[in-house]
């Protein structure tokens, strides 16, 4: 932390949480981490055959999946009744807050997550990593987008190790990196002890530059050459992990993305159909229910307060 000493105090705090965020994300991707076992669908150009310093790290939402797996998340555990009707009203406001003001307010969004830990607390982490699991057959596996799909299986192919990195919980995380046949997956870490959720997070969100830490400290603890790995997203917030990487990717990406790749020759994919950058998130006919269900569960958990 010696090195951080130049930086204001709050600079300071703020970017020693993104580390712990990211270092706490790393060691439980590292535990819950498989062997994949290798298909042979296909040879591609690359990633090249048999690096096995190399590895790829995917975003998850937009990029693996359509929408977002928060969103979706809450609409399983608000059918499961994990928060009552009465709190509709006050999730629903907060998520139109974020998406019609454009930007993110400390204090908006400090009560925003206060709302979506205190749903878990209290609850065993294996609970909600069984209910991950029926969320996901429910909401999820039709989601997935084959493009990106087909890129993360060539990876696989080659014998690399395949990594999602999300702002969504680790555990949820974990659900989709293994129904998919991925190596694992970095995720936001709530605090637990004796397994059940303190209502607390380790560090913050896996968001921005935190996943870029989290990024950064798996690399260095399976021994991976960065210059030679690969990153995939969709968002201009994920522009440090990709940066990070020597194979970045674009996929379905934001303006700002999109722009910040062409300036630097990164490589763009775009697998949506009629450009609908910026809708694919929130399904419109899922209703203010299903909205604050998104919000009440994740939208604390998939925000970095700035």
């Amino acid at each position: 932390m010696a090195a951080l000493g130049w930086l204001t105090p709050r600079r300071r705090s703020a970017t020693a949480r993104s580390v712990l965020a990211g270092e706490a994300s790393a060691e439980a991707a590292r535990k819950s981490s498989q062997e994949v076992p290798l298909a042979a669908e296909r040879e591609p150009d690359f990633p090249v055959l048999g690096d096995d310093r190399a590895a790829a790290f995917f975003d998850l939402d937009n990029t693996v999946m359509q929408g977002a797996a928060l969103f979706h998340f809450g609409r399983g555990l608000y059918k499961r009744k994990f928060f009552e009707t009465r709190d509709l009203a006050r999730f629903a406001w907060q998520q139109a807050w974020f998406r019609l003001a454009g930007v993110e307010d400390p204090e908006h969004m400090q009560e925003a997550r206060d709302s979506a830990l205190s749903i878990v607390k209290g609850h065993r982490v294996a609970e909600l990593e069984t209910i991950g699991e029926e969320i996901y057959d429910e909401y999820m596996a039709d989601r997935i987008w084959p493009g990106t799909r087909a890129l993360a299986q060539a990876h696989l192919d080659a014998g690399q190790k395949v990594w999602l990195v999300t702002a969504a919980p680790v555990e949820i995380a974990q659900v989709i990196a293994r129904r998919l046949g991925l190596t694992g997956a970095l995720g936001t870490v709530a605090e637990s002890v004796g397994g059940v959720y303190t209502g607390a997070l380790v560090g913050e969100p896996l968001h921005g530059p935190a996943k870029a830490e989290a990024v950064r400290a798996l690399a260095a603890a399976e021994g991976l050459d960065l210059h030679r790995c690969a990153a995939y997203s969709d968002s201009h917030n994920d522009i440090p992990m990709l940066s990070l990487v020597g194979h970045p990717y674009a996929i379905n990406p934001d303006a700002k993305l999109r722009r910040h790749a062409r300036e630097q020759d990164w490589r763009l994919r775009d697998y949506r159909t009629g450009r609908k950058a910026a809708k694919v998130g929130i399904p419109a006919a899922a209703g203010v229910g299903a909205v604050a269900g998104g919000t009440a569960a994740a939208i604390a958990l998939s925000r970095r307060r700035r």
